[in-house]
């Protein structure tokens, strides 16, 4: 064997690991560089994606069955991890819809979505609660 086929082996052997630390990387990222409430959810979404297909790639076995009236001695797939990742579906699809929800209401109160101009509004309205005047906007 070469280099050139070890590495292309091992690369395509890991093919599952490279896509989840690229769609991980790709969600932290919007996360940390955008100040957009909406695409951090994005970006969070994103993430949690990565981490779903990891432990779904990981519970693949080549050859395997479903567990359903096994024979003895056949191989078979563990149904915990699929089982736990439906459940973390479910709960991501929940914390979407409530981060989404407070959006909207964010979006109501500063009529912004953006994270640097409702921290100014707010420093200002700090500032001038401070001094006496309140906020009269």
């Amino acid at each position: 064997m070469t280099f050139d086929s070890d590495f292309l082996q091992m690369f395509y052997g890991l093919f599952n690991y490279w896509i989840v630390v690229a769609l991980m990387m790709c969600g932290l990222y919007v996360v940390i560089t955008d100040g957009n409430l909406i695409k951090k959810v994005v970006g969070l979404t994103i993430l949690q994606t990565s981490v779903f297909i990891l432990y779904i790639s990981m519970a693949n076995i080549a050859g395997a069955t479903a567990p359903i009236e096994v024979p003895e001695g056949a191989v078979y797939s563990n149904p915990l991890p699929h089982v736990l990742i439906l459940t973390a579906i479910v709960v991501s699809i929940s914390t979407t819809a409530l981060a989404l929800a407070l959006i909207v209401r964010i979006k109501r109160a500063y009529h912004t979505v953006e994270e640097d101009v409702i921290q100014r509004w707010d420093v200002k309205k700090y500032r001038n609660e401070k001094r006496g005047r309140g906020h009269h906007e």
